[in-house]
C-alpha cells in the first residue's frame, strides 16, 4: 500500500520536520512503516504557492532521494499533500506516481480499488471527456481522481474555480464536498462488492484545492492532529510558522501514521474528514 500526509493551516508553515526529521517522518515510513512494510516505489509532494499548486514527483524511494529532502526543505505553504508509494496497480513509472493534479486540485490515495480490472470499464465512461484525455498512467488511483472530480462537477461543483472563487472559499463548502466524497467512496465500495472481489477495496483518499482539505478512511489507517497556537517544534525546538497579522494560528494534519509525540487521534474507519476555512476538522461518518 502507501503512506500519505496532508496539511492545512491559516499561515504559511514549514513542514520539513514532519516529512524528514521526526522519528516517524514520512521519509522514515518510506523505509519502514509501523507494520513493517516499505514504500519504495516513488514519492511525491504537492504544495501551494499563492493560488497555484506545485507538484514534485520521483520514482525513487524517498529515504534514498536527495531531491526529496531538497524539495521539502524549501516548502513554506498553507496546504501540503505528500505521498510515498508501494505499488499495487500500475508499474513503477513517473506517470503512476502520486500526487495527481488538475487545476487547483491535488490528490493522493492509500489503498486499492478492487477489482480494478472490472471496475475500470465502469468508471472510465463516467469521467468527463476533457479529464479522461489527461490520464497518462495505468493506476486505479489516477482513474479514481478524475472519476471523483467528474462526480463533483456533475453535482454542481465548479472544479475550474480559482482564487477567491475556489471550492473552499465559502462556509459549508468543505462539508458539502465531504458528503460528495463519502458518497463516492460508498459507491466504489458497492461496485467492488458486486464485482466479485477477493479482498476488500481500500479507499483512503486525500485531496485539496488549497482551501479545503478532504480525507476518507476506508479499510486503511488514518490519524488526525489539530494545532491551536504557535508552538516550538518538538524536533528542532523552533516554530515553523511564518506569522502574518494577529490571527491565532490554526492547523490540521492528517496522516497514515502519527508522526510526532503530539495529541494525534485515530479517524474512525468508514468516515470522511473535512477541513474548511476555519481550520476545524469535522468528521462525518459514512451512511452505509
Amino acid at each position: 500500500m502507501c503512506r500519505l500526509y496532508g496539511f492545512r493551516a491559516n499561515q504559511d508553515t514549514k513542514v520539513e520536520c514532519s516529512l524528514i526529521y521526526a522519528q516517524n517522518a514520512l521519509m522514515a515510513q518510506s523505509k519502514r512503516d509501523a507494520r513493517g512494510g516499505s514504500h519504495t516505489d516513488g514519492w511525491g509532494i504537492g504544495f501551494f504557492n499563492d493560488s497555484k499548486p506545485i507538484v514534485e514527483r520521483r520514482v525513487t524511494a524517498a529515504y534514498e532521494s536527495a531531491h526529496f529532502a531538497t524539495t521539502v526543505e524549501n516548502v513554506y505553504s498553507r496546504a501540503v499533500i505528500a505521498h510515498v508509494r508501494n505499488a499495487t496497480v500500475g508499474e513503477l513509472a513517473l506517470e503512476n506516481t502520486h500526487p495527481f493534479a488538475y487545476g487547483r486540485w491535488v490528490f493522493v490515495h492509500n489503498g486499492t480499488v478492487r477489482p480494478f480490472d472490472r471496475l475500470e470499464a465502469e468508471m472510465e465512461p463516467e469521467i468527463a471527456p476533457r479529464l479522461a484525455a489527461l490520464r497518462r498512467g495505468t493506476t486505479d488511483s489516477e482513474c479514481a481522481f478524475y472519476w471523483l472530480l467528474s462526480r463533483f462537477e456533475k453535482a454542481g461543483v465548479d472544479i475550474e474555480a480559482v482564487g477567491s472563487e475556489a471550492a473552499g472559499s465559502k462556509p459549508g463548502d468543505a462539508d458539502e464536498l465531504a458528503l460528495l466524497l463519502g458518497e463516492s467512496v460508498l459507491e466504489l465500495e458497492r461496485r467492488s462488492a458486486a464485482g466479485g472481489r477477493s479482498r476488500p477495496a481500500m479507499l483512503n483518499f486525500l485531496l485539496t484545492d488549497g482551501n479545503v482539505l478532504l480525507a476518507s478512511r476506508w479499510q486503511r489507517d488514518l490519524h488526525l492532529l489539530e494545532r491551536d497556537g504557535v508552538r516550538d517544534c518538538e524536533i528542532c525546538g523552533i516554530p515553523h510558522v511564518h506569522q502574518e497579522g494577529e490571527a491565532r494560528y490554526r492547523a490540521t494534519v492528517v496522516a497514515s501514521e502519527p508522526i510526532s509525540q503530539e495529541d494525534w487521534r485515530e479517524v474512525p474507519d468508514g468516515s470522511v474528514v473535512a477541513v474548511g476555512a476555519g481550520l476545524e476538522a469535522r468528521i462525518h461518518p459514512l451512511r452505509r
